[in-house]
């Protein structure tokens, strides 16, 4: 039995090849890609929110304390974005609802969805006259 089991180990890892992102072949691949992408849109994500952040938090350091607040702004903001992005991009994956295609819609909307959002969020921070 031990040695059917560690057999089915080693098949198994054998049978799992490096997938080519930039050339996927099968509908699981394009999905496997598809996440990939938007789990490294969303590690960029995290980055870039914290630069906005600490941009938004020098802001309010130099702002009266009755014009603070940029930080819970954009803290708020981006705490509202994410329920929006994932809603949104579950909405789109109803074209191919039931279907092997209805993942990698999904993840190719969150990541296409966080890219923009890397990008407003890069705008911010070059601030007015950067």
């Amino acid at each position: 039995m031990a040695i059917a089991v560690v057999l089915m180990s080693v098949g198994g890892a054998a049978a799992q090849q490096k997938i080519d992102c930039g050339y996927p072949l099968t509908q699981s691949e394009m999905t496997y890609c598809a996440e990939q992408g938007w789990h490294e849109a969303d590690a960029d994500l995290n980055t870039v929110y914290k630069d906005a952040m600490a941009k938004m938090r020098e802001m309010d350091s130099y702002l009266d304390a009755s014009l603070k607040g940029a930080a819970d702004a954009l803290k708020e903001a981006q705490r509202a974005w994410i329920p929006y992005r994932d809603k949104a991009c579950k909405s789109y994956g109803f074209q191919a609802r039931g279907g092997s295609m209805e993942p990698m819609l999904i993840y190719g909307c969150m990541a296409t969805m966080t890219r923009a959002r890397i990008e407003e969020l890069k705008d911010l921070i070059g601030g007015l006259g950067n």
